[in-house]
């Protein structure tokens, strides 16, 4: 049975009009979910429905750049500063002085960074597929460069918008394979060569095996939302890539929080090492490990992040629903 997705709120905020869809009482604990790249709102709409039927008062927001909200022009306004900004917004014009922030792909990179550049904002963090990655000590753009050479989608941004327009060109095709059952397990993957390993714009587009996890229906969202809004706006989120890197060069890497990273056993995005340090830098972690599952982790195995979401919210949430 499809999720009903309920209707947008619109919200005006840090210099932009934000649809964010709600679930719950507003009344309830707040939980943020922030999706990724290239997701919508709608990506998280299980654990939006499950929240609100728990208590919480959910939502979800197209973030700046994405479906129903705003798409301001300049690049620079979708750095990471303007990102969490809009979070701290949201929550404003809520009344909420804090929420658990949730967040997949690039939502989980800005809500880890929610917690080091609002940290009186954040009651806990959940990295849906995203663990906590600290500041590195060389500009992570270039080291991709280096790594994977210019064909690599992140470095491929910065160069030109070719890729804007190839992926506009073929939007079915960005999502059917987006939302594709991996037919490969990490370990295999890692062992193909590396040229079948570089994450090129044009691997998205060309057709690959496996079944497709999404209904027609859920697909159709996305696919209609981008022939409508285009990527430019979306990919701007990587074009401040770098200077994220240079100006949070004075944040400390601490967090604070109680913090649930849920790992997807087989993307090839998140190498299963990656977060294995958390500890460091984040005084109360706690794991939680779903197997045979790629990159689109709330969306391949809705009830199982579900779960795992509601037992830690149960647990640590400060003000927990009843």
């Amino acid at each position: 049975m499809p999720v009903v997705f309920p209707e947008p709120t619109f919200i005006t905020i840090n210099g932009i009009r934000m649809a964010v869809y709600e679930a719950g009482p507003k009344d309830g604990p707040p939980v943020v979910l922030a999706h990724g790249w290239p997701e919508l709102a709608y990506a998280w709409r299980h654990q939006l429905k499950a929240l609100g039927e728990a208590g919480y008062h959910a939502m979800a927001p197209d973030q700046r750049g994405y479906g129903l909200t705003e798409k301001p022009c300049v690049i620079r306004e979708y750095d990471i500063h303007h990102l969490t900004a809009d979070m701290a917004g949201l929550l404003d014009a809520f009344g909420h002085d804090r929420a658990v922030f949730a967040g997949h792909d690039w939502g989980g990179i800005m809500v880890w960074q929610m917690a080091l550049l609002h940290p009186g904002r954040v009651a806990g963090v959940i990295g849906a597929g995203a663990p906590f990655f600290p500041r590195s000590r060389r500009d992570p753009e270039q080291v991709m460069r280096e790594a994977w050479g210019p064909d690599w989608y992140i470095c491929d941004f910065q160069d030109s918008r070719r890729a804007d327009e190839a992926m506009l060109t073929n939007v079915e095709a960005i999502f059917t394979n987006q939302f594709r059952k991996l037919t490969r397990s990490y370990a295999e993957y890692q062992a193909l060569p590396k040229e079948d390993r570089n994450r090129t714009i044009q691997k998205r587009i060309d057709p690959r095996p496996g079944r497709v996890f999404l209904s027609d229906a859920e697909r159709q969202v996305y696919i209609d939302t981008y022939r409508r809004t285009g990527f430019t706006s979306t990919i701007d989120w990587y074009r401040n890539w770098s200077w994220n890197w240079e100006s949070t060069a004075d944040v400390e890497q601490k967090i604070r929080v109680p913090c649930l990273y849920i790992q997807a056993a087989d993307d090839p995005a998140v190498p299963p090492g990656f977060g294995d340090d958390m500890e460091q830098y984040i005084d109360d972690v706690e794991r939680y490990r779903v197997e045979d599952c790629g990159h689109c982790i709330q969306q391949e195995h809705p009830e199982e992040v579900t779960r795992a979401m509601l037992d830690w919210l149960g647990r640590k949430y400060p003000g927990q629903a009843g």
